[in-house]
This record gives structure tokens, C-alpha cells and sequence, in this order.
């Protein structure tokens, strides 16, 4: 998908995307907001049976990236309900911020989500982006936790046909 303002926003297929989704996550979440690098990586992030990562790009290199995770990752990941995904891992580099990256990454994933089948996406959103994630239809639930030693809150957005 190209958007507007000339960037593409795809799935990732090969390694060279993934290895390029991995590189702006540590960017933001490891060297920018002090996330233990253990802590950022998992054993989702290789296993393409429940996860699909999603990349936006330009001619200049990666802009952000972001993945969902099926409902067959299993319980205890936000996806432990029928037809429910979970969005995770979205990060916009510092230079791209601003160019709407953040939000054609997240319509990407729910069309993904769309595709799999799924009716709604959860996610776990930091606290200082609740308004970014509310703007795109998504409603706070439950009470608020820390995850890596920053506050977060859960979300959640119905996402099938009917949510269009």
C-alpha cells in the first residue's frame, strides 16, 4: 500500500524486512525509551505461523513497523479470544514522525487482521499515546499497567466488515 506521502507500507516476506522492522524497534523501544533489549525481542517475532510484521518504507530506508499477532499465539498475549488479534511492536523513527507513518501501519495491520478472519484488535498502549490510538477508533479498557517499567494501558477496536 502507498500512501500519500510517498512512503509504502507492506508485509514483510524476507529477512531483510524483518531485520529492517528490528532495527527501528531497537531504535525506538531499546536506545530511545531504555527497553531491555530482552525484553523487546521474542520468540513471536520469528514464528510466521502467528505473527505478521508489517513495515513502511521509502527510498530512504525504514519509517516504522509494527506486527500482529494471531489469535493461535495462545493465551497470556492479547489474542487468548476467538477472532481477537493483538497489535504490538509499533514504532515510527524519530525522523519519520509527524508524516502519518504511525496510523498507515496501524490500518495495515487491522486490514491484515481483516484477512485473518479476525473481528477486533487489541493492543497495549503506552499511556502517552492513548489519544494517538483513540483517534484511529480504538477505546481504553481495564485499569492501567506498567510493562517494562512503562505505563501502559489496553485497547481495543472491532475491525471486521461491519467496522469499515
Amino acid at each position: 500500500m502507498t500512501v500519500p506521502d510517498g512512503f509504502e507500507v507492506r508485509v514483510v516476506a524476507d529477512r531483510a524486512g524483518l531485520d529492517a522492522c528490528f532495527a527501528v524497534r531497537r531504535d525506538v523501544f531499546v536506545t530511545e525509551q531504555g527497553v531491555p533489549p530482552e525484553l523487546e525481542y521474542d520468540s513471536y517475532d520469528a514464528d510466521d505461523t502467528v505473527t505478521v510484521h508489517v513495515l513502511a518504507s521509502d527510498a530512504d530506508g525504514a519509517l516504522g513497523t509494527g506486527r500482529l499477532l494471531l489469535p493461535a499465539a495462545g493465551p497470556g498475549r492479547g489474542v487468548d479470544e476467538p477472532g481477537v488479534g493483538s497489535l504490538g511492536r509499533l514504532a515510527v523513527a524519530k525522523a519519520a514522525r509527524g508524516r502519518g507513518v504511525g496510523a498507515a501501519l496501524v490500518r495495515a495491520i487491522e486490514d491484515t487482521a481483516r484477512e485473518h478472519g479476525l473481528t477486533a484488535v487489541d493492543l497495549h498502549a503506552q499511556t502517552h499515546a492513548l489519544g494517538f490510538y483513540e483517534r484511529l477508533g480504538y477505546v481504553a479498557y481495564g485499569p492501567g499497567f506498567p510493562d517494562a517499567g512503562i505505563p501502559h494501558r489496553a485497547m481495543r477496536r472491532p475491525v471486521g466488515d461491519a467496522a469499515r
